[in-house]
């Protein structure tokens, strides 16, 4: 419960905070910050950075367990993102919360001024149009608790995600009433001035009831609530339509042969080598001693047991797939449904959308050169030379840098954020090169920029040829006179190589065979860790910067 509130907290700051700004926000001892800390931080969920605490890409596996289980994002993500391209304004699908609203999912536009909520924001059921769709299947009990919170916090400020606002949406009866008659409803700037939206809500067809709503959000400076209806509305109800025919197709949870619920593969252990998730914690244990706190790991191990093809598993299903006893997955279990993670019906249980407030908002949006930042930065300090991330621009021709660490040193090498190179003399720009050809094309003419510089075209293939079997790229002196650099590429969830890190140097520091030798190892764990993290982050998003 304690490594909960932790963050809790952190979520709600946006994901960095000091361990003196935890202490005071949680009411937590000192000393038991620094144990819950040290504790995510072996977890990767957190990084300790100086005096603060971050949050890590890797704590999005909870989440990710939660909206794979329901498995609504990967199969209705495409009408979403397609209907945001038909519309040119963005389309977002959204989950129940109780009284509160969460997304799963938004196909958004790129405009200066942008309408869009993060993946796991919460929001007031009564100030979004989703809200009265879920509201309509709101029993006596759920208006109760709608209203006892209404009374304790009248403007909203338990949900961070919207400014504060009292009075505006004192219709929502109204509201719900009008929405079950007409199976639609609007938001008419109910967040803020300006926002706009038309929700429609997409039911299971196997039961009837509301799995999501589908909402197509826009501004007043485009639309008018009345334009909503009659331009945007038949076209939302189009796709709601196909999302429906889409979930009628879906194959149902496979059963297992005795016909109980299906054993569920092993979930992801937190130790980076494989052990077993009671050998990592006694490993763990063993090193740290009392700042580890094994309750909260094996704790927090129970939320990613569950995903796809695994959204209802009973105890004996836990405890399998954790390796944890049954007693220990039990308390587990109890204390997240306490505290709203996991609900249970008949000895089975399930995660609950609250799982999204765990850190899943503010890593949502982390772009790659984020992500890849601290990394770059433990690389840098290792090898005690430059480290950089690049990308290729349209069209394969140049590479440009989107982050980089550089050392303190007399001579060093001085590259800015956004400088370009011509991709073929790098080493950035060649395993790059090597891992998309044919998809990109060489520049027609290679003009030499030093005497070493490859500029023969079959010569150049050859190269690329190497790299790729290889699999890093070594330039020396190609670019610039005196300057080193060797990289290795970064790949996204389906093998595609997106981005590449590299290392470099004056050639006196270091010879080819030492940057062989010594750096590229180093190079291919860092990268490793990027790609690790990259595939956690982009499960169920699109990663800025890929």
């Amino acid at each position: 419960m304690r490594g909960i509130s932790v963050l809790r907290r952190l979520t709600e700051a946006d994901g960095v905070l000091s361990l003196s700004a935890l202490e005071k926000a949680t009411g937590l001892a000192r000393s038991t910050v620094d144990r819950i800390t040290a504790t995510l931080a072996r977890m990767g969920y957190v990084r300790l950075d100086g005096r603060d605490a971050v949050l890590a890409p890797r704590l999005m596996e909870l989440g990710n367990a939660y909206l794979a289980s329901i498995r609504l994002p990967r199969l209705l993500d495409a009408h979403a993102d397609a209907l945001a391209d038909e519309l040119d304004e963005s389309v977002s699908l959204a989950v129940a919360d109780r009284d509160g609203v969460r997304f799963i999912h938004q196909a958004t536009r790129r405009r200066a001024m942008s309408l869009s909520f993060r993946i796991g924001d919460l929001l007031p059921a009564e100030r979004t149009a989703p809200g009265p769709l879920f509201a309509t299947e709101w029993g006596p009990a759920d208006w109760a608790r709608w209203r006892a919170r209404r009374e304790a916090d009248p403007e909203g400020r338990g949900f961070p995600a919207v400014p504060p606002r009292e009075g505006a949406y004192d219709d929502f009866e109204a509201r719900t009433e009008s929405a079950a008659a007409q199976g639609w409803a609007l938001d008419d700037q109910l967040i803020e001035p300006g926002l706009v939206a038309v929700s429609v809500p997409v039911r299971d067809p196997r039961t009837g009831r509301v799995a999501c709503v589908a909402s197509v959000v826009s501004h007043t400076s485009r639309h008018t609530t009345d334009s909503l209806r009659s331009t945007l509305l038949p076209r939302l109800r189009a796709t709601v339509a196909r999302m429906e025919e889409e979930l009628a197709g879906a194959p149902r949870e496979p059963a297992a042969p005795d016909g109980g619920s299906p054993p569920p593969p092993p979930s992801p252990t937190p130790s980076p080598s494989g052990l077993g998730l009671a050998a990592w914690t006694g490993a763990s244990k063993q090193e740290l001693g009392r700042e580890f706190i094994e309750s909260l790991a094996r704790g927090l191990t129970v939320v990613t047991s569950f995903g796809e093809g695994r959204a209802d598993l009973t105890l004996t299903d836990v405890a399998r797939a954790t390796g944890l006893a049954r007693a220990t997955a039990r308390r587990a279990l109890i204390t997240l449904e306490h505290l709203g993670y996991v609900e249970s019906s008949d000895r089975v249980f399930r995660l609950t959308p609250r799982v999204l407030g765990l850190g899943f908002p503010p890593l949502s949006m982390l772009p790659l050169p984020r992500i890849a930042a601290p990394h770059l930065a433990e690389l840098s300090a290792r090898v005690h030379e430059s480290a950089s991330l690049a990308i290729l621009t349209a069209g394969g021709d140049e590479v440009q840098y989107t982050a980089r660490v550089a050392t303190s040193r007399i001579m060093s090498v001085n590259i800015t954020l956004g400088t370009r190179f011509p991709a073929y003399a790098t080493s950035l720009g060649r395993v790059m090169l090597a891992g998309l050809l044919p998809e990109v094309s060489l520049p027609e003419r290679l003009i030499p920029l030093t005497p070493r510089s490859v500029t023969d075209p079959r010569e150049l293939l050859t190269v690329l040829e190497r790299v790729r079997t290889d699999g890093y790229a070594l330039v020396d002196g190609e670019l610039e006179e005196g300057l080193r650099s060797i990289a290795v590429p970064v790949h996204d969830r389906d093998g595609r190589v997106t981005a590449a890190v590299n290392v470099a140097m004056h050639s006196s520091r270091r010879s080819v065979e030492q940057c062989v030798e010594e750096i590229l190892p180093e190079l291919r764990a860092t990268v490793h860790r990027i790609e690790s993290e990259l595939r956690v982050a982009g499960m169920f998003r699109r990663v800025a910067g890929v």
